[in-house]
């Protein structure tokens, strides 16, 4: 009998062992959820804030017409924050500003293509403003140059590397301004530069100013056929400095 009543007592203990062992665990397992609520409570909190901060950035570049700033700081809002409130707010000008930046950089990229020179120059003085082709680019490239000069006037020509151009008297050059057909007369030098001259330069000029892309066909004395392609669409003609004007 009092062997009896000990192993009830044991068996009493150690279920009560295992509820509370039960209980503990649940009590952990409650805390460690409560924690990560927490957390992540307080984690949205800080991405709110966050994202509060960079629109008020974002607001400010609004104002003052930052469209570079104000176009990463939109983007950096939306793909970090796509839910907040403050997202909501910069998708309703972001797209405006997105397009308006690309144009401006575009515009930016274009102008930066050409060179505006004055210099002397055998005897005289002349004023270039000049740009490379991009294709072909680099050791190949082709030099578009409008010239103005004290003695010899005014004149457009292209200018290569190598033995120039492949010309006999007046020739064609097949080109096209923004897709359109253009061609051009043009002639070589008689003293031997690797350049062709467009015969007829005050139309080419008035065509150019309109035009963003020319592609012009020639064949180079060492390349054969090129297709030459140049982004006129950054010109600044007030750039183009008109010699003996003060």
């Amino acid at each position: 009998m009092t062997r009896l009543i000990f192993r009830r007592s044991i068996t009493v203990a150690a279920a009560c062992g295992f509820l509370a062992l039960a209980a503990c665990s649940q009590q952990g397992q409650d805390q460690n959820a409560q924690s990560q609520a927490d957390a992540a409570k307080a984690q949205a909190q800080a991405e709110v804030e966050q994202a509060n901060n960079e629109l008020q950035t974002y607001r400010q570049a609004l104002q003052t017409k930052n469209d570079e700033a104000a176009a990463q700081l939109g983007e950096d809002i939306v793909q970090h924050f796509p839910s907040s409130d403050a997202a909501k707010e910069v998708q309703q000008t972001l797209p405006q500003i997105e397009q308006r930046w690309k144009e401006t950089s575009e515009k930016r990229r274009l102008a930066a293509l050409w060179t505006y020179q004055v210099a002397p120059m055998e005897g005289g003085t002349q004023s270039t403003a000049s740009l490379y082709s991009t294709r072909p680019s680099g050791d190949r490239a082709v030099r578009l140059v409008l010239r103005r000069h004290t003695k010899w006037g005014e004149s457009i020509f292209l200018f290569g590397n190598g033995h120039g151009f492949v010309c006999k008297g007046n020739c064609v050059l097949q080109a096209q301004f923004d897709g359109k057909a253009h061609p051009l007369r043009a002639f070589l030098p008689t003293t031997g530069e690797p350049a062709i001259f467009i015969r007829d330069d005050k139309p080419f000029l008035d065509a150019m100013e309109k035009t963003k892309r020319i592609v012009i066909d020639a064949e180079l004395q060492d390349g054969g056929k090129q297709e030459l392609v140049f982004e006129t669409g950054g010109y600044d003609p007030s750039k183009w400095t008109e010699l003996g004007k003060k």
